[in-house]
């Protein structure tokens, strides 16, 4: 999305808007009403504002971590991918395949950790196992920033939903986010995951109806996909087409497993697994939220009905804005009334996981950056109040990043952020089961893979919209001087120099006999179904008060 004009529909569909404007209503009352869903006495405090009182069920977490990882990614990004590229766009499927088992083994070792000593970010868990603020600090900023780029990927969810209805200017945007701004700040987390409800339902109704009607519109799926591959065959392109070439597999498998290993270090997925009142509810969960990604692959065979229904995307800075595919082919093959619940379904799934990364951001800046090196002395009451402001200045945030990014593909946001965020897993997951790595290793891992991934992001060019730099998240192995047209998930190349420079310089130190920094927790910590009923204590001014206020159970 740009500030510079779009070229739209030359009329608004006043049933399609009217239709959206009421759902939109909807949730928003329901947004404002969250407030009073199942809260404590006050939700003065982060415990209760930023993570809903720890005390989400099976059913209630099943809704906000759907809500939460299945976002405008899935009914926009995913389907505009698949209609420029083809095959390349399944990447999605084996990603969210394989990210549940790994939260599985993962996840409840973070859960119990976190409620035994009242963590409500992955860097407050950093900070107290490996006993150092500035690494907790360093995971708390890679945190927000990445952050970022993938709230950027909601605005331009919604943006595409708009122009469809031929709605022009940047200022319905402004309004919606706004609007969200508002019944976050009043309701915290209660607000998305109430409105999670509402978004799932609409979701699972677009769906089916949609894989069912319009397959049967369009002549069935054997026309679709001959449809898709007369596009592709017909173009100069030899990295699209409905089967993958060779040149793609490896660029294909690690954009999968890089994604997995990216998508539960967010911080907003750690809200929503913190959320949860205890790692029970976690493993259900991670066994029943793959049948999300059975929907997510109905949806991305939205961008190839797209092809077969003619769909031409709307135009956006002069070139075409694949985006709009998904909203056009509703647009074009569903009676307004039901278009305007589909659009309902992109706009809510929009805003839902919006509003969870921007309290987990705002968690972040609040417990890892404010409380430790400004207001060490923050009342719970302070650090609820500083969040919340936090939170919005992390949606203005996110405007700027879609400002100064201009990727080919919308996913690509999602996909730079992932590069960043996954430079986190050494001191997070790794440290879930092992002190191997010493602080100042993680630290020294960190740098050196942040700074190679955001160098490798600034190198890859971007040949359709003619930017040099920032093209993309795929790094060309012709780069390192070899002859081949392969191209490597760069996040999984700069995580690999991020764990070798973290062993090495670990090496280093054991040998040398630098001091080893104090680790808060205890082995059992990790294992704890539940602790006593407690607030989450003010974060403690160093490890050693930390161990001194915990009480084992």
């Amino acid at each position: 999305m740009s500030a510079t004009s779009l070229l739209v529909p030359a009329a608004v569909n006043g049933v399609e808007l009217g239709i959206f404007v009421f759902l939109f209503a909807v949730v928003t009352v329901l947004g404002f009403v969250a407030s009073r869903w199942r809260r404590a006495a006050s939700l003065d405090h982060l415990d209760e504002w930023g993570l809903g009182g720890r005390k989400f069920g099976s059913v209630i977490s099943w809704f906000l971590l759907g809500g939460d990882l299945y976002t405008a990614y899935t009914f926009v990004a995913i389907p505009a991918l698949l209609f420029s590229v083809g095959a390349l766009g399944f990447f999605a499927l084996p990603y969210t395949i394989i990210m549940f088992p790994m939260a599985f083994v993962v996840a409840p070792r973070l859960w119990s950790v976190a409620h035994r000593h009242g963590y409500v970010t992955p860097a407050d868990f950093v900070r107290g196992r490996h006993g150092s603020p500035t690494l907790a600090l360093v995971i708390a900023i890679t945190g927000i920033v990445a952050t970022m780029p993938y709230i950027a990927l909601q605005l331009v969810g919604i943006g595409a939903v708009m122009r469809t209805m031929g709605i022009s200017g940047e200022w319905p945007l402004i309004i919606a986010f706004v609007i969200l701004a508002a019944y976050t700040y009043q309701s915290g987390l209660r607000a998305p995951a109430l409105i999670a409800f509402v978004k799932d339902a609409l979701i699972y109704i677009v769906v089916l109806v949609a894989v069912i009607y319009i397959p049967i519109k369009l002549g069935g799926f054997d026309a679709i996909f001959g449809a898709a591959d007369k596009k592709f065959a017909s173009t100069p392109e030899t990295t699209d087409g409905v089967l993958l070439g060779n040149a793609q597999v490896l660029g294909f498998s690690t954009l999968a497993f890089g994604s997995a290993l990216a998508i539960w270090l967010y911080p907003h997925s750690v809200t929503g697994l913190l959320a949860s009142r205890s790692r029970d509810t976690i493993r259900r969960n991670m066994a029943a939220l793959p049948a999300y990604t059975f929907v997510l692959g109905l949806l991305a065979l939205l961008g190839l009905m797209a092809i077969a229904a003619k769909v031409t995307p709307l135009n956006a800075n002069g070139k075409p804005d694949a985006n709009t595919v998904a909203p056009l082919l509703f647009d074009k093959m569903f009676p307004d009334w039901f278009a305007g619940v589909a659009f309902a379904a992109i706009g809510i799934g929009a805003l839902v996981p919006a509003a969870i990364m921007s309290i987990a951001a705002a968690n972040l800046f609040t417990r890892n950056v404010y409380k430790e090196y400004l207001r060490k002395d923050a009342s719970p009451a302070e650090e609820a109040r500083v969040s919340r402001l936090a939170s919005l200045v992390v949606k203005a945030g996110a405007v700027a990043v879609i400002l100064a990014l201009d990727p080919q593909f919308s996913i690509d946001l999602q996909l730079i952020g992932g590069v960043i965020i996954v430079q986190t897993l050494p001191a997070i997951v790794i440290g879930l089961y092992s002190r191997a790595l010493h602080a100042w290793g993680l630290l020294a891992g960190w740098l050196a893979g942040m700074v190679a991934g955001l160098y490798m992001l600034y190198d890859t060019a971007n040949a359709t919209t003619g930017k040099a730099h920032f093209g993309g998240p795929q790094y060309a192995l012709a780069n390192f001087g070899l002859d081949t047209k392969v191209t490597i998930y760069t996040g999984v190349l700069a995580l690999a120099l991020n764990l070798v420079v973290a062993f090495v310089v670990t090496a280093v130190l054991r040998v040398t006999r630098a001091p080893q920094l104090e680790d808060a927790t205890a082995a059992d910590d990790y294992e704890v179904e539940a602790a006593p009923a407690h607030e989450v204590a003010p974060m403690p001014a160093t490890v050693e008060e930390e161990r001194r206020t915990v009480t084992p159970t």
